[in-house]
């Protein structure tokens, strides 16, 4: 009776060698990897960076509206985009659309559409001006290298888009973000540089009858 167990438990440790020796061999598969079937293939080359965008365009504003009907509400978007090439130049546009981006898409065409040249002096502007458009009103100040742009909101959108990087200014009207960003376009367009305003002053005494 007692070689019994012993004989069972024979066959059962042999069953347990063989399939370990079959977990063994699986090992073995594991040089393929090696081969270079499942290995690396050759390196991707990379992605060439896109360019530089050469306009600076910003989102000011978002509006949405809601019209209500039969079934529910429909909305429409509203996006006020400022654009500029950091040089001097930049626009304003607004785009209405269904959708937000294509609401944005078409206020940056129309933004694009509409720049114009802006008298700068270096990295600020030639000199004090006050903007006004409805309810906004903007005062703008030349100032020294490293200041920076003290500006919030709508203003300091237009200014980065023209290429402006030392200024000081002040809102005293409305906030609205039409209002202010029209306000500072305004007083943009005032700015005169040194030589403009000479060649205006020799034109003005030109123009003067001589004295008898």
């Amino acid at each position: 009776m007692s070689n019994q167990p012993n004989q069972s438990q024979g066959p059962a440790q042999g069953g347990r060698g063989n399939s370990r020796g079959g977990q063994g061999g699986r090992g073995g598969q594991g040089g393929r990897g090696g081969q270079g079937g499942r290995g690396r293939g050759p390196r991707r080359e990379r992605a060439p960076e896109p360019e530089e965008q050469p306009y600076v365009e910003k989102v000011v504003h978002i509006n949405r509206c809601a019209k209500v009907v039969k079934g529910g509400r429909r909305f429409s978007f509203a996006a006020l985009v400022v654009s500029g090439d950091g040089k001097g130049k930049v626009g304003i546009g607004y785009g209405k659309a269904k959708e937000v981006p294509e609401a944005i898409r078409k206020g940056t065409e129309r933004a694009r559409a509409n720049m114009e040249d802006i008298s700068l002096k270096g990295t600020t502007i030639p000199h004090e001006v006050r903007g006004e458009h409805d309810g906004g009103q903007v005062i703008l100040r030349p100032a020294a290298d490293g200041t920076g742009v003290i500006a919030g909101g709508g203003i300091r959108a237009v200014l980065e888009a023209v290429g402006i990087h030392n200024v000081l200014s002040k809102s005293l009207g409305s906030n609205n973000p039409g209002a202010m960003v029209n306000a500072t376009i305004d007083g943009l367009r005032q700015l005169r540089s040194a030589e403009t305003i000479a060649r205006i002053r020799q034109g003005k005494k030109a123009q003067e009858p001589a004295e008898v």
